[in-house]
């Protein structure tokens, strides 16, 4: 392959040619009778046997080849010896494959690289990197697959095992400072590690230097770039990339996918793949269900699922998991509950959908008696499932059965709550107005509470009047997240109000004004044109400035504003149902398009 700058490894790296005169096919039987090579074993007919093993889909019956080795005395060579640590790499067995390392009276570049690669393939990140500190400490020079896979292990998110911060990047730089002559694979563990360490730039730079990209390389640089949001850089590799595959599509249709914005496009994407006749995998039709379920797109996702059921992907998990979410946020939760039923196996993904499902679409007792029968079936729910059963709680107003699932979640399966699960329970005691065990909650976290936290405290204060605690929550509020909050003043403005504290009233304006008005994001609301059509009473005496007006507004009423060219989208106007009085003189909108 020609390249820009580095030149390509060579191909021995992958086959060390000192074993190469023994390589056979998995089809080809032994040379000599089975026998021969138990009977009268050599050096070649011990090799050309355990090759064949290794080569098998049987390998673990080579281990009796080692056993024979051991009790007829015989001492093989090195070449043999690598053969077995192969051997036992293939089967798993890495305690004798280090064993048989270890055991060599040379270790070699070839043994240190198929160990290392083992360990990696085992997800043994902290036993490949150090392997590979212990082979450049003896004095071994890396080479261009050494290299490749100490880039895989920097690549890799492992529990438990601390990467050096810029462990890629040192392997890059010591490549270049051995003159190591690296070719595709080593270009696309290079763009791959950049990639999943966020440095997209470095990527781009190393991607430049090939002069024939290939079809892996470019999917690992689009991923880059739909991980980071650029959408064109990501639309030009994808154009400039030849020779196409699935995988390809996949890394565009993902990245199009998680925005409502974009997903569009995924299923344009997808269409298209369609017609240049590339059959969609696994992969593909997850991600474009999930590009369905954010569209709303109720008549493309059945034809998916009409298409998926032609294949043998429809009983496959995953994509059950997907189809069981995807109709469970278009509303249709009889089509969700079908395919839940008709899956063959079910994971904690599947059981969370389907009781997340029941419980946005006000079916809140059947989502808590599914969290009962998942538990019953011995499936352990995780942290979303049981925000979504704190959530179903919430809606039919059970207190005691969410306090005792939230008790439950560290004390049977060890999982600690998270802010979200906090702010849940805050809301479902505030709805039952306990807040007085809201407030002891809230005091008695380990961390400290987060906007959300204290969101849901000051909403279930405004709804049962509680002045004082609402001030405490709102000045929390304010102090953590103001200009991304604006609802906070509205509800403190209505507790206020309710309890007839005007003064208070007019003094949060001035806050607002003040606060509120700095913020890049708060836009200007032209004057209101048809308030009058439609009982609104316009308080001039309220307004605190030109931008600003107050708006008596009668309960259910309907509030129609002109929105300033800059933020139009699909409408001219903005329709606002009022649930209750508004005592603040502004109608905030965000602007989400900057």
């Amino acid at each position: 392959m020609k390249n820009g700058r580095l030149p390509a490894i060579r191909s021995s790296l992958f086959s060390p040619s000192d074993n190469q005169n023994f390589l056979v096919t998995a089809n080809d039987t032994f040379a000599p009778n089975h026998q021969n090579y138990l009977s009268n074993p050599t050096s070649t007919t011990l090799a050309i046997a355990i090759q064949h093993f290794i080569n098998s889909d049987t390998p673990s019956h080579g281990q009796k080849i080692h056993t024979h080795i051991i009790k007829s005395g015989f001492s093989p060579n090195t070449n043999i010896s690598i053969k077995l640590l192969i051997l036992y790499l293939k089967t798993g067995c890495l305690k004798y494959a280090s064993q048989m390392f270890d055991e060599l009276p040379h270790q070699t570049l070839s043994a240190y690289n198929y160990l290392i690669g083992g360990y990696l393939k085992h997800g043994k990140v902290k036993e490949s990197l150090g392997l590979a500190r212990r082979m450049v400490h003896s004095g071994e020079k890396p080479d261009g697959f050494t290299f490749s896979m100490i880039l895989k292990a920097s690549a890799c998110v492992s529990d438990g095992v601390v990467l050096p911060r810029f462990l890629g990047r040192m392997a890059h730089a010591e490549l270049i400072k051995l003159d190591v002559e690296p070719d595709e694979v080593l270009y696309t563990a290079l763009v791959d590690s950049y990639v999943k360490s966020g440095k997209v730039g470095y990527a781009k730079t190393v991607f430049d230097m090939m002069l024939e990209k290939n079809v892996v390389c470019s999917t690992a640089l689009i991923t880059g770039y739909m991980n980071k949001g650029l959408l064109e850089e990501a639309e030009d590799v994808f154009s400039k990339t030849v020779e196409k595959d699935v995988v390809v599509f996949n890394a565009m249709i993902e990245g199009y996918s998680k925005s409502v914005e974009t997903a569009k496009k995924g299923l344009e994407v997808f269409v298209n793949m369609h017609r240049l006749n590339f059959r969609p995998n696994i992969s593909t039709f997850a991600s474009v269900i999930g590009a369905c379920s954010v569209l709303s797109a109720v008549e493309f996702g059945h034809q998916v699922q009409g298409q998926l059921m032609k294949t043998e992907f429809f009983m496959d998990l995953k994509i059950g998991s997907a189809l069981v979410d995807m109709h469970a946020k278009f509303g249709r939760i009889e089509d969700a509950r079908k395919v839940f039923d008709y899956m063959p196996e079910k994971n904690v993904f599947t059981w969370t959908s389907m009781i997340d499902g029941y419980g946005k679409n006000g079916n809140p007792n059947k989502a808590l008696e599914l969290f009962c029968r998942m538990q019953k079936c011995c499936v352990e729910p995780n942290d979303v499932t049981f925000l979504s059963a704190l959530s179903a709680c919430g809606h039919a107003g059970l207190l005691a059965k969410g306090r005792e699932i939230f008790k439950s979640m560290e004390r049977d399966y060890l999982i600690k709550p998270k802010m979200e699960h906090y702010a849940c329970m805050v809301d479902l005691l505030g709805r039952a107005g306990r807040l007085d065990l809201a407030w002891e909650l809230v005091m008695g976290m380990s961390e400290k509470p987060n906007s959300d936290v204290w969101a849901a405290l000051l909403s279930s204060c405004r709804l049962h009047g509680d002045l004082q605690m609402a001030s405490i929550a709102a000045k929390e509020l304010f102090k953590l997240n103001a200009d991304s909050r604006p609802g906070a003043f509205v509800a403190l403005s209505n507790t206020l109000a309710a309890a007839g504290k005007w003064d208070g009233v007019s003094e949060l304006r001035e806050v607002m004004k003040l606060e509120l008005g700095r913020s890049n994001d708060v836009q200007e609301i032209e004057k209101c044109v048809n308030c009058e059509e439609q009982g609104c009473e316009i308080d001039d005496t309220s307004s605190v400035g030109d931008a600003f007006m107050a708006f008596r507004l009668p309960v259910g009423s309907a509030l129609r504003l002109p929105i300033p060219s800059h933020l139009h989208s699909r409408r001219n106007l903005l329709d606002c149902w009022v649930g209750v009085d508004l005592h603040l003189p502004v109608l905030l909108v965000r602007n989400h398009h900057r």
